[in-house]
């Protein structure tokens, strides 16, 4: 069986999870209160990114990009979870992989077995769903290949062994609770930026006061 794991397997195993199986536990005042923490504010792209007070071991200062949300339920990645596992022992027979430095990443709780691949391209890789603007989950190893062997300025890619999922109405329960609040699509923060500091980096982003100009 293939390593990889296409989101139409991933939203089957969303709708097999019960509810109370991901539930988060919520400890003290929410500290992200006022913020972008509507249900509303949740869709394709977005960064959803831990409150302080969100003590799920799973979630624990994560910052997740939310790939699919729809009425089937919501699938993330979760971003700041480097592992010291290399890519090219997870996939000992792509042999491209040979001699790289790249870190598989957990994504996530569910299907821990399973990878996928997130990509910043300039152009649709062939059997890859859009997550927002010149991002794309899903691929194929040969998509792999040609980005470690020619890419272009910009390209990258990370690799994710899992997925966080949510049952229909669960993420919104979630953030009622001040377990979550949203940030705008970011892929400098998601393929540039230390996943060590992300989590901090968007709570200062968060936190940030508005600046009116007159």
């Amino acid at each position: 069986m293939s390593l990889f794991l296409t989101l139409t397997d991933a939203r089957r195993t969303i709708a097999s999870f019960l509810l109370g199986g991901l539930l988060t536990v919520l400890h003290a005042v929410p500290t992200l209160a006022g913020m972008e923490v509507a249900p509303s504010s949740v869709e394709k792209g977005v960064l959803l990114v831990a409150s302080p007070t969100l003590d799920d071991p799973n979630f624990r200062q994560a910052v997740v990009l939310i790939v699919e949300h729809g009425p089937e339920g919501t699938l993330g990645l979760i971003l700041n979870r480097s592992t010291n596992v290399l890519l090219s022992e997870a996939l000992p027979d792509l042999t491209v992989l040979k001699g790289t430095t790249y870190r598989l990443f957990a994504g996530g709780p569910v299907e821990p077995t399973h990878l996928l691949l997130l990509f910043r391209l300039k152009e649709p890789p062939a059997d890859a769903r859009s997550v927002f603007d010149g991002v794309y989950v899903g691929g194929t190893p040969a998509v792999l290949e040609r980005i470690i062997t020619q890419a272009k300025p910009t390209e990258t890619f990370r690799a994710f062994a899992g997925f966080a999922g949510w049952a229909p109405g669960q993420l919104g329960y979630e953030m009622l609770q001040g377990a979550w609040a949203t940030l705008p699509p970011d892929s400098i923060g998601i393929f540039d930026k230390d996943p060590a500091t992300l989590w901090l980096d968007c709570l200062r982003r968060l936190q940030a006061p508005r600046v009116i100009s007159n």
